[in-house]
């Protein structure tokens, strides 16, 4: 027990303060940058910080989901999820500090309260809690696609990040689904919706 606690912990602090690192090439590495007025910089920057910040969730989430998954394969689900959300957490964080940005302040308050849901969606059953997992990566898919329409049209780097990640997205949320992911009450999944307002309006400015 102790040992699993320090393992997790050191993720904890992996998610939180270590430089993420892709072990796939960068979506926006070949593609050149544009120029940006200081309005669209700030603006380009706080969508990819809400991004950053929604991946940092995503580890906490997957890490709580999989500390209380029954079934191993479900466990070794979340955690293949998890890689690849890390991989999404080096994209954004590149291109924040490429503009200028900083990430969010608030990534650990965000962390800490992901982690805590993924447990308890996790103590509730393994469906629910993939049911979690696919809901969750249909609002994230969402939020993809209103910022690639919110971007400047000639901010082409930001663009093919965020539609690689939207690709994996929908790929999570078919995993989830094939793995036979309940469908969640209409009052949970319109909580999530709230709660993540919340959570993007936050990290836009913060």
């Amino acid at each position: 027990m102790l040992d699993r606690l320090v393992v997790e912990f050191d993720k904890v602090l992996k998610n939180l303060f270590h430089k993420p690192l892709s072990t796939r090439a960068h979506p926006d590495e070949q593609i050149q940058d544009g120029e940006f007025s200081d309005a669209e910089r700030k603006h380009i920057i706080g969508l990819m910080r809400i991004n950053h910040c929604g991946e940092i969730c995503a580890q906490g989430l997957y890490q709580g989901q999989a500390i209380t998954a029954r079934d191993n394969s479900y466990k070794q689900a979340f955690e293949h999820a998890a890689y690849e959300e890390i991989e999404h957490l080096a994209w954004t964080e590149q291109r924040i500090h490429e503009l200028g940005g900083k990430t969010s302040l608030l990534n650990p308050l965000f962390y800490a309260g992901s982690l805590a849901i993924g447990i308890t969606a996790g103590v509730l059953g393994d469906k629910w809690s993939l049911g979690f997992l696919e809901e969750t990566e249909k609002q994230v898919e969402s939020h993809l696609s209103e910022h690639l329409e919110k971007l400047p049209p000639h901010d082409n780097k930001s663009q093919a990040i965020l539609q690689q990640m939207k690709e994996d997205e929908i790929k999570h949320a078919h995993m989830a689904h094939d793995f036979g992911a309940a469908e969640l009450p209409a009052i949970v999944v319109k909580t999530m919706q709230a709660t993540s307002k919340v959570m993007t309006g936050a990290a836009y400015r913060i």
